[in-house]
């Protein structure tokens, strides 16, 4: 069976990492192209740790109807999003709900515990009056040390945090 010219030029435009997610994978992470009705995270496709949190994320949303995921280096999102720039996307996560809004850093993970079943248990705590600015502060200082957390995957420098 072959498959349709339009796959085939999505598939070789895809990095390495986001092919290693090609159709028929077991990692695959469901596709905003295939998921109209979902909310979209934006990760750093290059960083192992946030590809291990957006995979615990994908087995988080129970059904697979809730989230979509694009790496931060996919065209996608230049295209789709303009307004994000690319310091602003290698700084935090975005979530982009289905009203457009978005969401980035310790404000997604907070939004994300609102969104999945299985993270309400972390919302209260999540929500408690006057933490978050305590969340986005912990938030920072992981997404600034995530390379050393879980190494990088990125040979070309394109991906160095400021």
């Amino acid at each position: 069976m072959s498959s349709t010219p339009t796959t085939d030029a999505k598939m070789a435009s895809r990095s390495p990492v986001e092919a290693s997610h090609a159709p028929g994978r077991s990692s695959e992470l469901p596709d905003p192209d295939q998921c109209s009705a979902c909310d979209v995270v934006i990760y750093d496709g290059h960083c192992n740790f946030c590809k291990a949190g957006v995979q615990s994320l994908r087995k988080l949303d129970w059904g697979g109807n809730r989230l979509a995921f694009l790496s931060l280096h996919d065209e996608r999102v230049q295209q789709r999003y303009p307004d994000l720039t690319h310091e602003q996307l290698m700084d935090q996560m975005y979530v982009i709900d289905q009203r457009g809004q978005r969401h980035g850093g310790a404000d997604a993970v907070r939004y994300l515990s609102r969104r999945l079943p299985i993270l309400w248990l972390a919302a209260p705590v999540l929500h408690l009056p006057g933490t978050a600015k305590l969340w986005r502060r912990l938030y920072h200082e992981i997404a600034k040390r995530r390379y050393r957390l879980a190494g990088k995957s990125c040979d070309t420098g394109s991906c160095s945090i400021r």
